[in-house]
């Protein structure tokens, strides 16, 4: 069966336009997932939606939405209130800009989907408006609209057909300096930066992502199969990692093994012995304690 698509529209630049079908690039399907079961009767479990404070069963009429603006105070939204605020779908994808492939941060990636020409119609204008943007290497943004939110996607050819990679919002890319701020800046002896180059080199390949292998569904299928059968599980034992303690040593010992990773977690200082990790920035706030139900005015 033919996959449906998640979106249907058109595609335009300028005054060339063409019907579309989006579809996305990637799934989580094939992975395994559990249903939670009760153990004495192993039939499945459900949810009820229940008030925090009285316990008291809701029903889905019962249910408004609320944000909340200060502990245990929400502002309250009808469906036809949030309805007001809806971007209106044109279903058009119009492309605004075209900017290098480049310049655009991994970070601000969000979901690929497959575009492809809907019907036979259209199918020359998809050709060409695909062409244009693979001739100059460059990526064209557009606006999208799911679900009432508007979205910004990136466009680039690939093979017959394109792909878009819709785009995060700046307000939800977290700054780097909160994080990287607290590193401190090492000198690095000339002799350790040619090891772990020399080790890097060796490593050197090509992205080939086919060998990539996701033991752990792996071994989730294995352990399905043996529990089918009713055979023992038995736990695998784990080899514990060595205690390296000279970071030039580390390295030598990798440049040795084929640069191979090294054996041990800990790093060293400018002199071979352990350096204490710098404390962390902050601790970790403590939990919030439920407060009970407010109304903004």
């Amino acid at each position: 069966m033919a996959p449906r698509p998640y979106w249907k529209g058109y595609l335009k630049l300028s005054l060339v336009s063409c019907p579309i079908a989006l579809y996305p690039a990637t799934s989580e399907r094939e992975k395994i997932s559990f249903h939670q079961l009760n153990r004495e009767t192993g039939n499945r479990i459900r949810y009820k939606k229940v008030d925090a404070e009285t316990g008291d069963e809701v029903e889905n009429a019962g249910i408004v939405k609320g944000y909340e603006v200060d502990k245990g105070e929400y502002v309250e939204l009808e469906p036809e209130e949030l309805d007001a605020v809806a971007i209106e779908s044109k279903r058009v994808i119009d492309i605004d800009e075209f900017v290098p492939r480049s310049e655009i941060d991994e970070l601000y990636l969000r979901d690929p989907y497959y575009i492809v020409p809907d019907g036979d119609v259209g199918q020359q204008a998809f050709a060409v408006i695909r062409e244009a943007i693979r001739k100059e290497g460059m990526v064209a943004l557009a606006k999208v609209v799911f679900t009432s939110r508007e979205h910004i996607v990136a466009l680039e050819a690939r093979g017959k057909g394109m792909v878009g990679v819709t785009l995060r919002y700046p307000y939800e890319v977290r700054a780097e300096d909160e994080y990287f701020d607290g590193i401190e800046d090492e000198k690095i002896p000339k002799d350790m930066l040619d090891l772990a180059v020399h080790i890097v080199n060796t490593k050197t390949g090509h992205f080939k992502p086919e060998q990539f292998k996701d033991r752990y569904e792996d071994a989730l299928k294995d352990l399905l199969r043996k529990k089918q059968k009713g055979e023992k599980i038995e736990r695998t034992k784990e080899s514990a990692p060595s205690n390296v303690i000279n970071l030039m040593d580390a390295l030598q010992q990798s440049v040795k093994t084929g640069g191979g990773r090294a054996a041990g977690k800990n790093s060293a200082g400018k002199n071979g012995g352990t350096r204490r990790p710098a404390p962390r920035a902050g601790a970790k706030p403590a939990p919030k304690k439920a407060a009970r139900h407010k109304r903004a005015s």
